[in-house]
């Protein structure tokens, strides 16, 4: 888990988890411009007390909707939820400080609510907040990270953007895995970074940003610290056949895609909803 240690919390920032882990046109045809990456920045994260976060939208979501927070079940206050645990509906009053574009906290966010918690198959939190979107645009001038509605693809330039650190890595997809194994836990489809995103200790819950659409396409959780196969901080990549592969130094994030679909009018949690398809209570 990308979650730093209380003991560890000075050594963090330069000892983190280790390094973590792409048809030419026809001569008679103009090729197509590349679509020009976003300035990605920090505003619409979030950094959290021991965990990095991001202030979300879907797709659907109105202006006049409660704002909610994302970002991993690890870093749920109470405590990680266990092997095939789903919370829901919870009381919480957690804070948030909300960045600008400079990394800079402008304003203080807090939860009344855990909408949905959970470890199983992702690694995600959402939180519901007592403002709007609308209220947060008005006061501090951030508008929310979109949460994009389809699968990511293999080979897209992404931005991990870390509030608790205050640090933006860049890379690319490099592919998704079936099962990825750590310790109790077993994720579905987890995205791979290459090399050059690697995350440390404080970047849990970063949103893993696509660099061309600005939206949220995953969001960052573990990596492999020690080489160790399927323990705690030392995920493992399993296949469809049962093979088992150590990447040592590599990064993971959980997909986000299908969230959007779960969630209703007012931005309310409908686990029953056509489509959705995050893990039940």
């Amino acid at each position: 888990m990308n979650k730093p240690l209380l003991a560890v919390l000075a050594a963090a920032a330069t000892v983190g988890l280790g390094a973590t882990p792409a048809l030419a046109a026809p001569h008679t045809t103009a090729p197509h411009p590349a679509k020009a990456a976003l300035a990605v920045d920090f505003a619409g994260t979030v950094s959290l007390s021991n965990c990095s976060g991001s202030v979300i939208r879907f797709p659907g979501s109105a202006d006049t909707d409660p704002a909610l927070v994302l970002t991993n079940g690890h870093c749920l206050e109470t405590g990680m939820p266990g092997a095939g645990q789903v919370i829901t509906g919870q009381s919480s009053s957690r804070t948030f400080g909300l960045l600008n574009s400079a990394g800079t906290k402008i304003a203080t966010l807090r939860a009344n609510q855990v909408v949905y918690s959970t470890m199983t198959d992702t690694d995600v939190t959402i939180y519901r907040t007592t403002t709007t979107y609308a209220a947060i645009r008005s006061s501090y001038g951030i508008s929310p990270l979109t949460v994009q509605d389809t699968h990511p693809v293999a080979g897209t330039a992404i931005k991990v953007v870390s509030g608790y650190w205050k640090r933006i890595y860049s890379c690319n997809i490099d592919g998704f895995v079936y099962r990825l194994k750590e310790g109790d836990w077993t994720f579905k489809d987890s995205v791979r970074y290459t090399s050059a995103c690697d995350t440390i200790g404080g970047t849990s819950g970063s949103p893993v940003i696509d660099a061309t659409t600005g939206k949220v396409v995953a969001v960052n959780n573990t990596g492999n610290e020690d080489g160790q196969r399927c323990t705690v901080n030392n995920p493992c990549e399993v296949d469809a056949s049962g093979n088992v592969t150590v990447r040592q130094g590599i990064n993971y994030a959980q997909e986000t895609y299908n969230i959007p679909a779960c969630f209703t009018t007012g931005n309310k949690l409908n686990l029953s909803a056509a489509g959705c398809t995050l893990p039940k209570p």
